[in-house]
């Protein structure tokens, strides 16, 4: 049903729309979704497209693992039995059962077979193990860290004005639609974005747009300026970063947490197979331990030294030795990510040459692609499209297909190149005129209405 209530139409500014073919981001909400969409924090923190598998790596399949991991060392601390210790001959099932529990809470410490158990309390605390009850929890918390930049990605990359997972969403559908619907759906993806990038157009040009126009460039784009059209690639930057910080306090914090020396536990585990040498019981996660503890009788208080197995030290070692190299790999990707993203920041001449292979990849536009088109193209690329555009289309290549783009970069290209014949002003892109540093300020007020011709 339309807005009206008749069924014909979505009523907007510039068009009609079908409820078939709306584009997702100017859909009504109905059904759960519509429920959903009221709660921000819900709604907000779905799964999404608007990322790229580097960062899927690490806020999907890393959580996934480690919540999996989580649940297997719970269930095997409250299915069964997490410890087990070997008391003397005279006590009874309720004193083995007290053993097991004050041990389990009260922490043990491991002391190698061959050595010789030191008759200092303190020495003995020393060396006491105090990470495998809290396991679940801190890979949970694990599990937490890898969602926070993704978080901070879903909850700030509305502020670019645009819904970039809902524009991805939509680019994917097409996919699956007819000939009709589907150039029917891209052409109102290309009137939408066209209408937010001729929003986000810079309408002033003073002194200060044009010195925060020179500093974004000398932090390549990192900074979330909307006007600029770097707010989305910028934010995507900063979580890049988050997801590498992220990758490297995962050994501090399990530094600190195991109280031993962890960010060298695959070297060894590598060495030790290079060497040939048999897997024996690490120290780290030792499955053989003593436990102190004292009994008070009226007045009297008996010290006991048991020794104790820990069955959940078996799932651990081989759980903590395969985060290591999965960290290792997730840092890779994280800093090569966001290495790459950089160049392509650095490199300016990338924007330009990809749009330029999707406008070629067009038969319409390869045939007849005269000099003044690639000069067009470069004004298209750098001060049409600029850096969110061309990322919001490389998002929507890498979640869909290049052939999705190559239509909506066509129909935006001409919408582009309609608005190049029939100027509405002195000069609809300023940033790149040549008397820039010779304009008026433009007020809100003589901001002139999109128009779209069809």
């Amino acid at each position: 049903m339309g807005k009206d209530g008749t069924g014909q139409g979505w009523a907007g500014p510039a068009r009609m729309y079908t409820s078939s073919t709306a584009p997702v981001c100017m859909r009504g909400w109905t059904g759960v979704d519509g429920i959903l969409g009221f709660v921000p924090s819900l709604s907000k923190l779905r799964k999404s497209t608007g990322d790229d598998w580097i960062d899927r790596v690490s806020h999907l399949y890393s959580v996934i693992l480690l919540v999996i991991f989580a649940i297997v060392v719970s269930t095997g601390q409250f299915v069964g039995d997490p410890i087990q210790c070997w008391c003397p001959a005279e006590f009874t099932d309720a004193y083995e059962a007290y053993t097991n529990s004050i041990c389990w809470i009260s922490n043990t410490y491991y002391i190698p077979m061959e050595d010789t158990i030191p008759s200092d309390i303190q020495a003995r605390q020393d060396r006491e193990i105090t990470y495998y009850q809290w396991v679940p929890i801190i890979l949970l918390f694990q599990a937490f860290l890898f969602k926070v930049p993704n978080v901070v990605w879903k909850l700030l990359h509305g502020g670019a004005g645009v819904d970039l997972s809902k524009v991805v969403k939509l680019a994917e559908e097409t996919q699956c639609s007819s000939p009709e619907d589907r150039e029917t759906a891209v052409n109102h993806l290309a009137i939408y974005l066209d209408k937010w990038l001729s929003t986000n157009q810079e309408y002033k040009h003073n002194f200060m747009v044009r010195a925060r126009r020179n500093v974004n460039k000398i932090c390549l784009n990192c900074l979330c300026d909307k006007r600029q059209g770097t707010y989305l690639i910028g934010l995507f930057l900063i979580v890049k970063i988050l997801y590498l910080v992220n990758v490297v306090s995962q050994f501090f914090i399990l530094n600190a947490f195991m109280a031993t020396e962890y960010n060298l536990y695959g070297f060894e585990y590598l060495e030790m197979m290079a060497s040939g040498r048999p897997m024996r019981e690490s120290p780290r996660f030792p499955r053989v331990t003593l436990c102190d503890f004292q009994i008070r009788q009226l007045q009297n208080l008996q010290r006991w030294t048991v020794q104790c197995v820990l069955p959940v030290n078996l799932f651990n070692e081989k759980i903590f030795i395969f985060l290591w190299f999965w960290l290792v790999l997730v840092g890779f990707l994280a800093g090569f990510g966001l290495l790459k993203w950089l160049f392509y920041q650095i490199y300016r001449n990338n924007k330009v040459q990809y749009i330029k292979k999707m406008l070629k990849s067009n038969p319409e536009i390869r045939d007849n692609f005269s000099k003044t088109d690639k000069a067009l193209c470069r004004e298209f690329a750098e001060n049409y499209l600029r850096n969110d555009g061309v990322f919001l289309l490389y998002m929507i290549a890498k979640n869909a297909t290049d052939l999705v783009v190559t239509d909506l970069v066509y129909e935006m290209w001409n919408i582009f190149k309609k608005k190049v014949k029939h100027p509405r002003g002195e000069n609809n892109f300023p940033n790149n005129a040549n008397n820039i540093d010779d304009m008026e300020p433009m007020s809100v007020g003589e901001k002139e209405p999109l128009n779209y011709s069809h």
